[in-house]
């Protein structure tokens, strides 16, 4: 379950698994700080896209996921799919023109891809726009509509506060599509060791 979803995140195009993984947990290294690859101290676009032009050296790269993602490094499907990331996509996309032409192709690849840039949200207006529960050393806040677009990663400022807790929401009404979805996972046996937030932080602090 695991390597398909991994699969299936490959297919965003917005980077190499094991280094997609590397700069998040950079980001939550130094959130907001010089070190954050898409810093919302630097301005609302930069976090929002304009990082993702900055291509980086490959001994750059490799020191990045040396250094965060080490345990990635050393599974062998992920240092297949980081190698041949860009194939999968290749392959939709033909079987799309063979199924359905190239509207096929622009619907599911072109529009889509457009349509993944909402997910970038998360990165940017959910570092300026919304409320903050949690006073964390950083720019993040809880944004309702980058939580509607984004499956519930619009409550940032509870991810900052806990981020190994795959709970985003913490009050009844913010929803977290992300989280129910792994905890039908666990509920089926595919998934465990679910982690939600240590007790001291459910009570909020606000800010």
């Amino acid at each position: 379950m695991q390597y398909a979803l991994a699969l299936l995140g490959s297919f965003c195009l917005e980077g190499k698994p094991v280094y997609w993984v590397a700069q998040h947990r950079q980001h939550h290294q130094y959130p907001d700080q010089p070190g954050d690859p898409h810093s919302a101290s630097q301005g609302f676009w930069w976090s929002h896209m304009l990082w993702l032009l900055w291509i980086p050296s490959k001994e750059s790269v490799e020191e990045l996921q040396t250094r965060y993602a080490p345990d990635l490094l050393r599974v062998p499907f992920y240092r297949f799919l980081d190698r041949l990331y860009v194939w999968p996509s290749v392959v939709l996309a033909v079987l799309l023109l063979l199924v359905g032409g190239w509207p096929f192709v622009v619907w599911g690849m072109c529009i889509r891809l457009g349509v993944l840039l909402f997910r970038d949200l998360v990165n940017s207006a959910s570092h300026r726009f919304g409320y903050r529960n949690f006073p964390v050393p950083d720019l993040t806040a809880n944004c309702w509509w980058v939580a509607l677009v984004a499956y519930g990663e619009g409550w940032h400022n509870h991810h900052h506060a806990s981020p190994t807790s795959l709970r985003r929401g913490m009050r009844f009404w913010e929803i977290g599509p992300a989280h129910t979805f792994i905890c039908l996972l666990q509920a089926v046996g595919v998934a465990w060791n679910r982690q939600v937030p240590p007790a001291h932080n459910l009570q909020f602090r606000p800010h």
